[in-house]
């Protein structure tokens, strides 16, 4: 009897013990790691503001932008400055995607072809900006490295997915589930470009980087930097919002702390 007794004791505490650990330190769950670098700048909704500074062969431009996004179905991206480009829009509502051109107060609807092209010049795609990929859902996730520091996560499309890139590697700090490098390739498997984060700050609670760089495979010269100024997660905001016609005119709204956001 009490040879049982110890055992089932043993067996109580293994339980607790194992009841104690998170997930994560038994079976990591790629699927979800990669959604959450795919979505920490969104959220279940956001606002943020952000420069883009721009340096090609030809020339250097800096733009600046704001914009709003609910879950990762509905988001809308306006550019402030400079004064030539100013209230050019983009919106993403489920899988469609527009772009609004004031000066010839013009409608464009961006075609599936179309999703991989520079935005802006810059060296970030109109699929970046509206992330219109779900690369935990769209792609085949591996673990192909771990350390005590960090994961390496490669993810290969799904037979028939409707992506961009033949593969991309993750590389993710444990701490915080933050991104520290994601390498991009084509079909062939030939890198094409590398993003880099940095500056990791909290910003409304959450733990992210506020610098992102983009350096493009075959012009070791030229890169995009993306900087986010500010942001505002669980923002007061509906399905309506993005509309067409709010891609045409932008009403004001107030966040939930209480900002005024034109």
């Amino acid at each position: 009897m009490e040879k049982i007794d110890k055992l089932l004791l043993a067996i109580f505490l293994f339980v607790a013990l194992f009841s104690a650990f998170p997930k994560s330190a038994f079976a990591l769950d790629l699927q979800t790691v990669i959604r959450n670098v795919e979505e920490q700048y969104n959220g279940d909704s956001s606002y943020v503001e952000a420069i883009m500074k721009i340096k090609t062969g030809n020339w250097d431009r800096t733009i600046a932008i704001k914009g709003w996004s609910l879950g990762r179905s509905f988001s809308l991206t306006k550019i402030l400055k400079p004064k030539k480009e100013k209230g050019i829009a983009t919106l993403k509502a489920n899988k469609e995607v527009w772009n609004y051109l004031p000066r010839i107060d013009r409608v464009i609807k961006i075609p599936p072809s179309m999703m991989g092209a520079p935005w802006m010049g810059s060296h970030i795609s109109n699929d970046d900006l509206v992330k219109a990929n779900h690369v935990d859902l769209d792609y085949n996730l591996s673990l192909i490295e771990e350390t005590p520091k960090l994961w390496r996560i490669k993810c290969i499309p799904k037979p028939d997915a409707p992506v961009v890139w033949g593969k991309i590697i993750y590389t993710i700090l444990k701490k915080d589930y933050v991104p520290l490098v994601i390498e991009y390739f084509d079909e062939e498997m030939l890198k094409v470009r590398t993003i880099s984060f940095d500056d990791v700050q909290v910003m409304d609670g959450h733990i992210l980087p506020l610098r992102m760089t983009v350096q493009p495979e075959d012009k070791p010269g030229e890169k995009t930097v993306l900087t986010y100024t500010m942001i505002d997660f669980d923002i007061s905001i509906q399905e309506d919002f993005f509309s067409l016609c709010k891609l045409k005119k932008m009403r004001t709204y107030k966040s939930h702390l209480g900002r005024n956001r034109e």
